[in-house]
């Protein structure tokens, strides 16, 4: 079934679709439509990469230790809270000294995960998470990241992870914690696009039998009136639900490479 386009999709394809196609054709890689050879994730990405360059360049003036503003203490809430689960909380905790050399790419992996998460709310724009490959490319980068962490502080000695404990059986367990490993990139992937496709499903799929419900109400018995009110009401329970799927993920996204990192420079005793 075609993908139905995004009105910002053929927006950024008339700006960058000849450059795109071009690309493509270099690494001989033949688009789905050569009209159109962004696609709505990639469209909704270059959107979010946009936004979120003004927002933080704005941002980053208004920063102040001595009067923060409420965007700063929003922004610190995913660093630092009373729960003790933001990114920095949590990086302190398991990965312990020099935890902070592994916030900002942690950080930045967690907020781009929940931007990406929170952005379909706005009419006419779309989740990227939703798109199988998008939780891909995340999934990919946090497995090359964590585990080039582990050979920058252990150097060879990383190597003793996917040997396991008992030496004898490091010929058994090599396979075994080798294919463990990278099966976390599946994890992450599947974990994060299918929640992320499923709740948007749901916000579509019961919007449309919601304003069913009205058409079908409005020819029929005065008692039948007061459904009138589910299409306003209803949407927002279900866009309560995205919004609190959209942080779990996030959060998740955010835990999970924290114990990887953590596992991955743990010293040897």
């Amino acid at each position: 079934m075609e993908e139905h386009r995004l009105w910002i999709t053929e927006v950024i394809n008339r700006i960058l679709g000849r450059a795109a196609l071009a690309l493509l054709n270099a690494f001989h890689i033949a688009p789905a439509d050569r009209n159109f050879p962004i696609p709505n994730h990639i469209a909704m990405e270059l959107v979010i990469l946009l936004l979120s360059l003004v927002f933080f360049l704005w941002f980053k003036r208004r920063i102040s230790v001595e009067r923060p503003g409420a965007t700063q203490q929003c922004m610190e809430m995913l660093l630092v809270n009373p729960m003790g689960v933001g990114a920095r909380d949590l990086l302190k905790e398991m990965v312990g000294h020099h935890f902070e050399r592994y916030l900002p790419m942690i950080g930045t992996i967690g907020i781009f995960v929940l931007i990406c998460n929170l952005i379909s709310l706005i009419p006419g724009f779309m989740s990227p998470t939703a798109q199988v490959s998008v939780p891909f490319g995340c999934a990919l980068t946090v497995f090359v990241y964590y585990n080039f962490c582990g050979f920058r502080k252990n150097g060879v000695g990383y190597a003793k992870h996917f040997l396991g404990p008992i030496l004898p059986l490091a010929i058994i367990m090599f396979p075994i914690e080798v294919i463990s490993n990278c099966a976390r990139m599946l994890s992450l992937t599947v974990r994060l696009w299918v929640n992320m496709l499923v709740s948007e499903l749901l916000y579509s799929i019961f919007l449309t039998l919601l304003l069913g419900l009205f058409v079908f109400s409005k020819g029929v018995s005065v008692f039948f009136y007061p459904l009138v009110v589910l299409p306003l009401l209803g949407p927002l329970a279900f866009i309560a639900l995205h919004i609190f799927v959209a942080f779990l993920q996030a959060f998740v996204f955010t835990l999970l490479p924290i114990i990887y990192v953590s596992g991955a420079v743990a010293e040897e005793h």
